[in-house]
C-alpha cells in the first residue's frame, strides 16, 4: 500500500507518530505533557477513575504502530464508556485503536467513531505535498522538522485539508496555514492547530 511507503519515509525523515488527544473537558494531551498540566486537566471535571482510564487509553494509542501525521486520535470519557474519533488513512488503526482501548482496565464499552479516509491517489499527492510545504518551511523545519515526534498532523480527505495539533505560537500556526493553502489542487483549508498555552507569568 502507498500509504506504507509514506510511514517509512516519515520515519527516516524523523517523523515517527505524534498523537494528541483531547479529553472530554476539550483540552489537549501531548504525548510530553507536564505531571501538574495532567493534573490541572484531572480538575476540569473528571472523577479519578475517568482520569485514570483517560491516561491510560492515552498512553496505548501512543503506541500503536503505523500511527503517523497524516492521522488523528481523540477520546473522551464517561464513566466507564470511552468513546474514539478522528480520521486514520489505513483501516487497521481504527481496529487496533478499539482493541487496545477494549483492553484498559476499567473500560467496559468502546464506541469507535474513528473515520477511515477514503482510498484516493489525488489524496495521497496532496498529503505528500503538503508534507513538502509545512514540514519544509525553514521556520517550521526549524522548530518541528527534526522532532521525533512532529506536531502539525496533516488530514487530508476528498481534496480538502485540516492542519491539526499543537503549535508554539500564533506565527507558527499561521504559517503552517498559509505553506497549506500553497498546494495545488486542494479544495479548502481548515487550520485547526492549538497554540500551545505558555505558563503564567511568561
Amino acid at each position: 500500500m502507498r500509504i506504507d511507503r509514506y510511514t517509512r519515509i516519515l520515519l527516516r525523515l524523523g517523523a515517527a507518530a505524534t498523537l494528541y488527544l483531547l479529553s472530554s473537558s476539550g483540552f489537549a494531551f501531548q504525548t510530553a505533557q507536564p505531571a501538574a498540566a495532567r493534573q490541572e486537566q484531572v480538575q476540569q471535571g473528571m472523577q479519578p477513575n475517568e482520569a485514570n482510564i483517560a491516561r491510560e487509553v492515552r498512553h496505548q494509542l501512543i503506541l500503536l504502530p503505523y500511527y503517523s501525521i497524516f492521522d488523528w486520535f481523540q477520546f473522551s470519557v464517561e464513566g466507564y464508556t470511552v468513546t474514539l474519533n478522528g480520521e486514520v488513512v489505513q483501516p487497521v488503526l481504527k481496529s487496533d485503536a478499539e482493541n487496545v482501548v477494549k483492553r484498559v482496565e476499567g473500560v467496559q464499552k468502546v464506541i469507535n467513531n474513528i473515520k477511515v479516509l477514503p482510498l484516493s491517489d489525488m489524496d495521497n499527492q496532496i498529503r505528500r505535498a503538503e508534507f513538502r510545504a509545512i514540514y519544509g518551511n525553514p521556520n517550521l523545519s526549524t522548530r518541528y522538522g527534526f522532532q521525533a515526534m512532529p506536531p502539525i498532523h496533516i488530514i487530508v480527505e476528498n481534496g480538502h485539508v485540516t492542519l491539526k495539533g499543537i503549535v508554539a505560537n500564533a506565527t507558527d500556526k499561521n504559517i503552517a496555514g498559509i505553506q497549506a493553502n500553497t498546494v495545488p489542487n486542494v479544495f479548502s483549508v481548515d487550520n485547526q492547530l492549538q497554540v500551545e498555552q505558555q505558563p503564567q507569568g511568561k
